[in-house]
């Protein structure tokens, strides 16, 4: 019985690593809308509040870099 599931599993195995490209491509297209919507939010918040801009700024750049960070923990670990 337990074979069974262990060749089977191992049948299953191969088809998964054809999803890796996938993977890859709706992690950099989730991290270029996320990066994208934070900058319009940004642009909106400053045009809104301009004396805000610098802590806005300083806030945009550490979300963007988390956002990519994602897609790049996802390139190397998939």
């Amino acid at each position: 019985m337990i074979t069974e599931i262990l060749a089977q599993a191992e049948a299953v195995v191969p088809a998964a690593t054809d999803l890796k490209p996938i993977a890859l491509a709706a992690a950099a297209l989730g991290a270029a809308i996320g990066i994208g919507l934070l900058g319009s939010k940004a642009a909106e918040a400053t045009g809104r509040n301009p004396g805000a801009a610098g802590p806005i700024l300083t806030l945009s750049i550490i979300l963007a870099a988390l956002a990519e960070g994602v897609f790049v923990l996802t390139l190397l670990l998939g």
